[in-house]
């Protein structure tokens, strides 16, 4: 199996890119969201490879990190997500957007992908609301804009806080939940103390 890939990026499609290992181009599909963080055509880079293998192909799936990697392996395995649809997801929502629209229940951010319908979203939402704890820590907190459920831990205060309420025996889907829906109320701006407050409040309601 091919678990990972560097070398020199060859070219780019639509939902690929190649990467030339050697003299040998591998073609790996990827978000649009990877793809546009590619460095220029004929540069250096590295990805996170996932391999698909089916009696009629193989399929790589690239990843610049281990936090959108892990989200697509999760994505897969929610009955009617497969590769494509798992990307098409990534390429709308970030690891943050992700984790916060499952965390808020948020069927509308997820349904904003190519292929995913109200009822696909929902099932994704609810599978998934248990096991965003397992993803890393980076996975859910690297930031989002632009949807309800993205305008989240916008800071390192927000970060903090999640990890404080983690320590005090919360889960960490419920804890990002909290304090996600405490920083709406409190600004991008609200200190830790604000935010554990706030989250445990919402905890406790």
């Amino acid at each position: 199996m091919i678990a990972k890939l560097s070398g020199v990026l060859d070219s780019l499609d639509v939902d690929a890119c190649v990467v030339d290992v050697g003299g040998v181009g591998y073609l790996a599909y990827c978000s649009g969201k990877t793809l546009g963080r590619l460095p220029p055509i004929g540069q250096p880079v590295s990805l996170s490879v996932i391999t698909h293998v089916r009696e009629d192909h193989i399929h790589l799936y690239g990843f610049l990190d281990a936090a959108e990697r892990d989200w697509f392996r999760l994505l897969t395995t929610v009955q009617g997500v497969g590769s494509r649809v798992a990307l098409s997801i990534q390429t709308v929502l970030t690891s943050g957007e992700l984790a916060a629209a499952i965390a808020l229940q948020d069927k509308a951010a997820l349904a904003r992908a190519d292929g995913v319908g109200p009822k696909l979203a929902a099932r994704i939402a609810n599978e998934l609301k248990d096991k965003v704890g397992g993803l890393s820590p980076a996975a859910p907190l690297d930031g989002g804009r632009g949807t309800a459920a993205s305008a989240i831990l916008a800071t390192g205060a927000a970060d903090d806080a999640v990890s404080a309420l983690v320590n005090l025996g919360y889960r960490r889907i419920d804890a990002f939940g909290a304090v996600s829906g405490a920083q709406r109320r409190l600004g991008a701006e609200a200190s830790i103390e604000a935010l554990i407050r706030a989250g445990l409040a919402e905890l406790a309601s």
